[in-house]
């Protein structure tokens, strides 16, 4: 967004200047007396939402106003700050969850599945996980009225890191929630936006945000949407939402994209799902010759760290190195991560993805040599540096830290 001093009618100077009127004035008193200052009355409703100041980064505290469920098994959230604010982020990124669940500081990244063309709230969309802490806490214990704290918002899988001309999206499952936020931010702000969309899902009862996706490819020519199942029944469902959305059964295939975006070769993509689903999608489009400089890809969740780890595997040791943090030695095998040493010594640190993805669990290696299987979200500076993600790394020899 432009820096440059708007000249037309604004809401915030609007506002101020009528709080402003609204003050009463200081009467006169002898000298020897002190003069009361009189406060203008504090903005309460939508005009303090509209006099809010943006929310950039950082720790903020937040109420739930809205609660309600996408599908069987993935609940939304929407957001407001107990201090009126305006959500300033780009779209793609992620907030992190600071919780206490049963006396243990948790940390979780999720997706912002709202846009920042929308900014008086936030919204979250998380899929309940089998065994999953913090999935399964939220989306059975957080309800209207309750309060958490989040931070961010990180990620560099977003629209304003990744500048492209013409979109591919290509989602699984929970995967939308990104390209939820892109496109409802493209449509809102770039409506000549060329935007090509394919979502896969188990079956019509597990698509996420159907509503809402068929609104904007209705309003738009440039918004094609098509879908790929895994069941065949009711696809009518969707179809019946947007004359234009076609559906296939079974997986991704080459034949079905270059059906749906004859010019898919010519676009960036970006693909957001479960590990495998992503796997499969880039060998598809690698066989396809496509550019792989305009591949672009983000996950969460257990699929990813599980993923993370079969990486790690076959570098696995069991020589054992000495972890130095401070005053603190902790023994580590070649097996185990840095967070593993630092949350057995009980030190501080955010460990929110636990996949290589959020980026909250960065230190810096002051010494020693290490391995490292994802540095998704570090600069050239900071890896030049010595920084690194604790999830994502193992000793290679004795290291010391800094945290």
């Amino acid at each position: 967004m432009s820096s440059t001093p708007s000249i037309g009618f604004s809401f915030s100077q609007a506002l101020s200047a009528q709080a402003a009127k609204k003050v009463t004035p200081v009467i006169e008193t002898p000298v020897f007396k002190s003069t009361p200052t009189v406060q203008p009355p504090a903005l309460t409703g939508s005009k303090a939402l509209l006099a809010a100041e943006n929310w950039q980064r950082g720790e903020v505290q937040l109420r739930c106003i809205e609660k309600w469920n996408e599908t069987h098994d993935v609940v939304s959230f929407r957001f407001q700050g107990l201090k009126p604010v305006k959500f300033n982020f780009k779209p793609g990124q992620f907030i992190t969850f600071k919780l206490d669940i049963n006396g243990v500081n948790t940390y979780r990244s999720y997706t912002i599945s709202s846009s920042p063309s929308r900014p008086f709230s936030l919204m979250v969309t998380i899929k309940k996980i089998a065994g999953g802490v913090v999935s399964n806490y939220l989306t059975e214990s957080l309800n209207v009225g309750d309060e958490v704290t989040v931070t961010g918002p990180d990620g560099v899988f977003n629209l304003v890191d990744i500048t492209a001309d013409k979109y591919l999206f290509l989602s699984a499952g929970c995967g939308v929630t990104p390209m939820h936020s892109m496109s409802r931010w493209l449509c809102d702000t770039t409506t000549d936006s060329d935007i090509a969309f394919v979502h896969s899902a188990k079956s019509v009862n597990d698509v996420i945000f159907a509503d809402s996706m068929a609104s904007m490819a209705s309003r738009s020519q440039q918004f094609t949407l098509n879908y790929v199942l895994e069941s065949a029944d009711n696809q009518h469902l969707l179809t019946d939402k947007h004359a234009q959305t076609g559906c296939a059964t079974g997986r991704l295939t080459l034949e079905a994209l270059t059906k749906w975006v004859p010019d898919y070769q010519q676009r960036t993509v970006f693909v957001c799902g479960p590990e495998p689903y992503m796997a499969a999608v880039k060998l598809l489009l690698q066989a396809a010759e496509f550019d792989m400089t305009q591949f672009h890809q983000e996950s969460f969740g257990d699929s990813s760290a599980m993923g993370i780890k079969a990486a790690t595997e076959s570098a696995a040791s069991t020589e054992q190195f000495m972890l130095r943090i401070g005053d603190k030695d902790i023994a580590l095998t070649g097996d185990q991560t840095l967070l593993e040493g630092i949350e057995s010594a009980k030190l501080p640190i955010i460990a929110a993805c636990r996949s290589g993805v959020c980026g909250a669990c960065k230190c810096q290696v002051v010494s020693g040599t290490v391995t490292s299987t994802s540095q998704m979200t570090l600069t050239a500076d900071e890896i030049a540096a010595g920084f690194v993600l604790a999830c994502s790394t193992k000793l290679t020899s004795d290291v010391e830290l800094k945290m």
